[in-house]
């Protein structure tokens, strides 16, 4: 193990030459910063559309954990009776407002059957929901008429863009809602509709309305609800109040269900992504390793000479693989560090600008994305630069330490 003193004068002997090869250092430098840029912008853009996409999602349908009863994702649409939620107790509703970060909770009851308007008549999905809540509960929803439901409407009703139009209706016309009932019978409402909204997800918004759960509760001719939406106030609190929630309510009376498990096109679009990252890295990686494997090589060719003399003076072959590798964990940490600045100074100035995206391939309105800075994009560009820069330098300084002193001495640059 070198010795502390030791270890300083090598370093400051790899400094003066990164310094003193002005152009060769400019070329290295220039290569690990644009690197860096690149893997802090590229995992930026996929990780601000993913956080887009979770967030719209939880605030427009899901919510952050859903409580229902055991079964109920398997069989609760064949047989919506036969799965209603049972009344909470004083102490399971406790349980469920002191969950970490706890907002809003809210019930759901959901719907199908028949919506009517003049002589257009289509099928139709969707919730009896709390009006009080859905300020919060659906606060991703876009309206690009009306508005959402609030507190005090009970004959109302907001509907998707795509079933709106599809059955010709506007803000303030009636709609008529026809659904079987528990007993095999046919029960009918009508509802005035006070808002078109948009969500992330087009097929819902071609086939969803939601009504007041009184309402449908009276379409149903039932009470109660089949699922219990619960918002925190962060989305990295979910794992914790899941734990936390399963072992407060009974599993045989509730089954609770995180986001995630029923978010299937953003789990499948998050793997996608992941894999389109790792590959970017990789390339990037590549990159580095040839650029810093080609400098670091023209290093040792200009300087033979000069390792020649340092091997005749006695240095050891060690000293000089030590410092050639020192070079490059040099060059590698102030590529990094210039890159960390320009790539957080870039996706700031992007973010602010904005990037026009057109609808993803489930949404039907476009948006404007960012770049999503992470401490954990960040480090890990740099990790990536600053090993595959040392990693490079590893054959360059191998190579510098076999030079034989009499050939060495010889050489003329």
């Amino acid at each position: 193990m070198l010795k502390p003193a030791v270890a300083l004068n090598h370093f400051r002997t790899a400094w003066r030459n990164v310094v003193r090869q002005v152009s060769r250092s400019r070329a290295a430098l220039i290569a690990i910063a644009f690197g860096v840029v690149a893997m802090i912008l590229a995992a930026g853009f996929i990780d601000w559309n993913l956080r887009f996409g979770r967030d719209n999602t939880i605030l427009s349908q899901l919510g952050h954990l859903q409580v229902m009863r055991p079964g109920f994702t398997e069989y609760g649409r064949a047989d919506p009776y036969g799965y209603l939620l049972p009344e909470m107790k004083p102490a399971e509703k406790a349980a469920l407002e002191g969950l970490p970060g706890y907002r809003v909770s809210a019930p759901r009851l959901l719907i199908s059957g028949l919506a009517s308007s003049g002589d257009t008549t289509l099928s139709f999905i969707g919730e009896g929901v709390d009006p009080a809540a859905e300020s919060s509960l659906s606060a991703a929803l876009r309206f690009p008429q009306g508005r959402n439901l609030q507190t005090g409407d009970h004959k109302a009703a907001i509907v998707g863009q795509g079933l709106a139009l599809n059955l010709g209706v506007r803000v303030g016309d009636t709609l008529v809602l026809i659904s079987n009932t528990g007993n095999g019978g046919i029960s009918a409402v009508e509802a005035e509709v006070v808002g078109l909204f948009e969500s992330i997800t087009k097929a819902y918004d071609d086939a969803a309305l939601r009504i007041p759960i009184d309402l449908a509760r009276e379409l149903m001719r039932t009470e109660g609800e089949h699922l219990r939406l619960v918002l925190l106030d962060k989305t990295e609190n979910v794992p914790v109040a899941d734990r936390q929630l399963r072992a407060a309510l009974p599993s045989d009376r509730y089954e609770v269900v995180p986001w995630w498990q029923l978010a299937d096109f953003y789990n499948k679009t998050e793997a996608l992504f992941s894999k389109q990252v790792g590959f970017i890295y990789l390339v990037i990686s590549i990159i580095i390793v040839l650029a810093i494997t080609n400098t670091m090589t023209m290093m040792v060719m200009e300087r033979i000479s000069e390792i020649g003399t340092m091997m005749a003076l006695g240095t050891r072959q060690r000293d000089i693989r030590i410092m050639f590798l020192l070079e490059g964990t040099i060059l590698g940490g102030l590529g990094a560090l210039i890159g960390i600045v320009a790539g957080v100074l870039l996706a700031l100035l992007i973010s602010a600008i904005g990037i026009p995206m057109p609808p993803g391939p489930i949404m039907s309105w476009p948006y404007e994305a960012g770049i999503l800075l992470t401490a954990d994009n960040i480090l890990t560009a740099a990790g990536v630069a600053l090993l595959t820069t040392v990693l490079a330098s590893a054959y360059p300084a191998w190579k510098a330490s076999r030079q034989e002193i009499v050939n060495a001495l010889r050489a003329r640059i």
